[in-house]
Formats: structure tokens, sequence, C-alpha cells
């Protein structure tokens, strides 16, 4: 076979492939806000749904993000928007640290709380077309939160257009259920456990 056999080829095979993909295309025109998890063991589920956020902010769409855990250390995302991006995006850390720095549960629950009560209200304001809801998930897990409250007020009371976008490990499964996109990050390997500590620019 003749290179210009093979390329002969190759383009006839792609233009069966794109053929295929407009047909099925072409069924795709819906939109709507969407309900977007993140969960998993492994790295990169914040980091997903920040790069989510910056898209927002390039299209110059009104966001914001409700950390829930975090707490008062400086990260380059939160920085770089509350620095440049502050009058598009919105950004509330509310959190004091993980539970196992805290140590105090009640107040774990307060601050959790005092998050979820600022979530619903920038989910509510339908100027904001996405809502980052960092690390609910852990919050969700030791029940800081009710599942049935936060599943509720998604499918009740988010406006149509509005994206929401929860990350952190072990998503419940009643979020799962409700959510229209749901990835987990899969751990394969990771420098923690060769003893190496989380870097700037990579963790924060």
């Amino acid at each position: 076979m003749t290179e210009t056999d093979d390329s002969a080829r190759h383009a006839a095979k792609m233009a069966k492939k794109k053929a295929a993909r407009d047909k099925i295309m072409a069924t795709k025109t819906d939109e709507k806000g969407l309900i977007v998890v993140h969960t998993g063991k492994g790295k990169g589920k914040s980091t997903a749904a920040f790069g989510m956020i910056f898209r927002c902010i390039a299209h110059g769409m009104p966001c914001a993000v409700v950390q829930f855990i975090k707490g008062g250390m400086s990260t380059g995302e939160r920085d770089l928007i509350e620095s440049r991006f502050a009058d598009i995006c919105q950004f509330h850390t509310m959190g004091e640290g993980f539970t196992w720095e805290t140590q105090d549960r009640t107040r774990d629950m307060e601050m959790a709380q005092a998050a979820w009560a600022k979530a619903k209200e920038l989910i509510r304001d339908p100027a904001n077309r996405m809502v980052l809801l960092d690390e609910i998930n852990i919050a969700l897990r030791y029940d800081y939160i009710d599942i049935g409250e936060v599943v509720e007020f998604l499918a009740t009371e988010k406006p149509e257009m509005t994206h929401v976008v929860l990350t952190g490990r072990n998503a419940k499964d009643e979020l799962v259920e409700i959510a229209d996109l749901v990835t987990e990050m899969e751990l394969v390997k990771h420098p923690f456990r060769s003893g190496i500590k989380a870097q700037i620019g990579v963790e924060f």
C-alpha cells in the first residue's frame, strides 16, 4: 500500500467518523444548569472545578465559590480571584480546616451550616451562572449538613440555568443520583506516599 492509499483510507475513515459524530451532535440541542459532582480518592477534584470557574470568568459569566473545609491558608486560586476577578467571582472561605485539625465537632458543624447558608444565597441569585461548593462532600460525609436538605434545595430552588459544582471524596449516593455529571477521580499514584509534601503550584 502506498502512502497515498494510506492517506486516502485515513481520510475516508475520518469522514465517516465525522458524519456519525455530526449526526449525534445534531440531536444535542437542550441547555440547562448542571449539577456537577467531582469525587473519588484521586487528586484533581477541586483543581478541575476551579478550571470550570476560570472558564466562567473568561467568558464574563458571574460566578461564586464557597469553600466548606479549607481554612485561612493562602491558595493560588483564591489569591488570583480575589486580587484580579473579585468583580465577577465572589469567593467565600467558610471553613477552618479539616476536622482532624479543628478537633471541635460543634464548631465544625456551625461553620458548615454557615457555609451552606451562604451557598444557598449565592445559588438562589440567578445572576450567578456557576457556584462551586468546594469540599461540601466532606461536610455531608460527617453529617454536618443534611443530605436530604441539599438534594431538595438543588432539585427545587436552583435556577434553571445555574450550574452547581460540588467537590470532595465520598459523595453521597443521593447526590450522585440527582447529578447531571459525575466524575470519580481514581488514585493511581501520589507523591505523598513517597514522603513528598504538598507543594505550591501543585496542591495550592
